[in-house]
C-alpha cells in the first residue's frame, strides 16, 4: 500500500509540474527571437512592387471602410499596381454607397463587389472575391485585409519585397492594437499583440514554420493560391491558420515582417472580446484535429512537424488542462501529503515566478512604444493574486513576517485552520483564475458591472480570461455548436500614432 501511495505521490507531482511547462516553452520561445537576427529571410528580400489586388470583406461597414479606402490609396505603392477590390457581403448600412463613391473618387482602383446573400462568413465572402480576380492575370499578389485596419504607409512595399523570393507563398505583418481612446481591455489586448506577433512570430521564423497569418494582413503570391486551390477554406472558423498551414504544407515559405505595422479596432468590452477569441479558440480546435498528421512528425517539405512548433502549439492550445491539473493535483496532496505538496508548490511557483519576469521584461522591450502605453497591465497579465502568489512564493520569510508580525500589530491573528485555508486557496488558484476571470465576463452587462469586471480581471488575470475562452472551446466543439461567424463591432476609433 505505501509502495502505491508513493507512486501516486509522484504522479501527482508530475501533473503538478506540467503547469510550468507551458511556461518554460514560452521562454524558450522568446530565447530563439534573439537568433531573429540571424535567421531571417532579409538576405533574400529585394525591391519588387508586384500588381497588388486588396481584397476587403465588408458587412455593414460604413462607420470605417471609406477612411480604410483613403488611407490604402495613400500607401507608398505604384497606383497603377494597386487596385482594392471591396467584397460587400449583403450589408444593410450604408456600406454599398460609401464604396461605390470611393469607386468614383478612385476610378480603375476601387472595384465594389455585391453578394446578394450574405451571413456566410468571412471565407465566403473571400471567394467570391477570389473567384473574380482570379479570372484575369493582371493580380500578381494578394493582400487579404480587414475593413477597419490602418496600414502604415510603407507597409505593403515592406511585405512585397519578399515575395521576391518565389520561394515565399505569404508574408504577414505586425498587427498592433490603435484604438483611441482605449481602455484598460485594449491595453491589455495591446500588451498581448507582442507576445503573440512581435515576438512569438519572430521566433517562429528562426524556426520556419509561422502558426499563423494574421487575419487583417495575408499577402499571398499568385502562384500561392493557385497552389493551394485558389479558394479560402470554408469549414473553420479559423480560415487564416488553415491557409498558414496550406502553403507550408504545399512547400512554400511564410514569413512574419515585424516591420511591417498594421493598426487595428480591438474590442474594448469582455463580450465583444469573448465572441472574439471564442471564435479563434474553437478555429484551433479545428485545426488541431484537421491537421493531427502533422505534429511531431518531421517532414523535408515543411517545419510545421518540428518538435519545437508542435511544443509550442500544444502548451498554448492545451494551456487550460495544464492548470487544471496543477491545481486539482496540488489540493489531492494537500490532503494526501501535505508536506510534498508544500515543497512542489514553492518549486512550481519559484519556476513561474522566473519565467514571468523574463518573459514581461522582454516583452516589454522588444516593443516599447507600446510596452510604455500598457506596461501596468503587462506586469498584471497574469493577475493580482497570481503576482502576490509568486511573490510569497519567492520570499517566503516575507509571508511570515506579513502573518506572524504585522497582522497581529493590525489586531489580526490568523487561526491555524485559516491559514491553512489560505494554502489550500492558493493550490487551488491556477484553476480558479479562470473561473474568476469568467466572472468579469458574466457581471459586465449587469448595472455597475463595468467597473466591476475591470476590477476581475485586474484580480485574476486577462492570461486567465483568455484560458477560459479556450476551455469555453473545447466544450462549444464537443458539443458540436454551429459555427457562427459573430462579428466584432467596429466604430472607426482606431487610429495610426504621429
Amino acid at each position: 500500500m505505501g509502495v502505491v501511495t508513493g507512486v501516486l505521490d509522484w504522479v501527482l507531482v508530475l501533473l503538478v509540474m506540467l503547469g510550468a511547462v507551458p511556461m518554460l516553452a514560452a521562454s524558450y520561445q522568446y530565447l530563439l527571437v534573439a537568433l531573429h537576427f540571424r535567421r531571417n529571410h532579409y538576405r533574400d528580400c529585394a525591391p519588387y512592387l508586384p500588381r497588388t489586388a486588396i481584397l476587403v470583406p465588408a458587412w455593414n461597414e460604413a462607420a470605417v471602410i471609406g477612411a480604410s479606402i483613403d488611407r490604402l490609396m495613400q500607401l507608398h505603392y505604384p497606383p497603377e499596381s494597386l487596385r482594392v477590390f471591396v467584397v460587400d457581403d449583403a450589408s444593410t448600412d450604408d456600406t454599398p454607397d460609401v464604396i461605390k463613391a470611393k469607386a468614383v473618387q478612385y476610378p480603375g482602383q476601387v472595384i465594389h463587389l455585391r453578394r446578394d446573400k450574405g451571413g456566410e462568413g468571412k471565407s465566403h465572402t473571400l471567394n467570391h472575391g477570389l473567384r473574380i480576380i482570379l479570372r484575369d492575370d493582371w493580380m500578381q499578389a494578394l493582400l487579404i485585409m480587414d475593413a477597419d485596419v490602418i496600414y502604415e504607409p510603407d507597409s505593403l512595399r515592406t511585405m512585397t519585397r519578399h515575395l521576391a523570393d518565389p520561394q515565399v507563398g505569404a508574408v504577414t505583418a505586425y498587427i498592433k492594437e490603435g484604438s483611441r481612446p482605449g481602455n484598460y481591455l485594449t491595453r491589455f489586448i495591446g500588451f498581448e499583440y507582442i507576445t503573440a506577433q512581435a515576438a512569438a512570430r519572430r521566433a517562429q521564423n528562426v524556426l520556419g514554420a509561422v502558426a499563423c497569418l494574421a487575419g487583417g494582413a495575408q499577402l499571398h503570391s499568385r502562384a500561392n493560391l493557385e497552389a493551394i486551390g485558389g479558394r479560402i477554406d470554408t469549414t473553420s472558423l479559423a480560415e487564416d491558420t488553415f491557409t498558414t498551414f496550406k502553403t507550408q504544407m504545399a512547400g512554400r515559405t511564410v514569413v512574419f515582417e515585424p516591420h511591417a505595422t498594421v493598426w487595428a479596432e480591438e474590442p474594448g468590452d469582455i463580450g465583444g472580446l469573448w465572441k472574439q477569441r471564442l471564435r479563434w479558440a474553437r478555429g484551433n480546435v479545428q485545426v488541431t484535429k484537421q491537421f493531427r498528421r502533422v505534429w511531431c512528425r518531421p517532414s523535408p517539405t515543411h517545419r510545421l512537424g518540428s518538435v519545437s512548433f508542435s511544443v509550442f502549439w500544444f502548451c498554448l492550445f492545451l494551456l487550460p488542462v495544464f492548470m487544471i491539473l496543477a491545481s486539482s493535483s496540488l489540493i489531492i496532496l494537500y490532503f494526501s501529503n501535505f508536506a510534498i505538496a508544500w515543497v512542489v508548490f514553492h518549486v512550481l511557483w519559484i519556476i513561474n515566478a522566473l519565467t514571468y519576469v523574463f518573459i514581461t521584461s522582454f516583452v516589454l522591450m522588444i516593443d516599447w512604444v507600446t510596452g510604455r502605453h500598457a506596461w501596468v497591465e503587462g506586469v498584471l497579465f497574469p493577475g493580482v493574486i497570481s503576482v502576490s502568489i509568486i511573490i510569497a512564493a519567492c520570499f517566503p520569510r516575507l509571508l511570515r513576517m506579513i502573518f506572524y508580525d504585522v497582522l497581529p500589530l493590525m489586531g489580526i491573528t490568523l487561526t491555524f485552520a485559516e491559514r491553512r485555508a489560505l494554502v489550500l486557496f492558493a493550490y487551488a488558484w491556477l484553476a480558479g483564475s479562470m473561473l474568476v476571470a469568467y466572472l468579469g465576463k458574466a457581471v459586465e452587462p449587469r448595472r455597475f458591472g463595468r467597473p466591476l469586471s475591470a476590477a476581475f480581471i485586474y484580480i485574476a488575470g486577462y492570461g486567465p480570461l483568455l484560458c477560459a475562452c479556450t476551455f469555453a472551446s473545447y466544450i462549444k466543439e464537443l458539443r458540436g455548436a454551429e459555427m457562427t461567424w459573430d462579428k466584432t463591432e467596429k466604430t472607426g476609433k482606431v487610429a495610426m500614432p504621429v
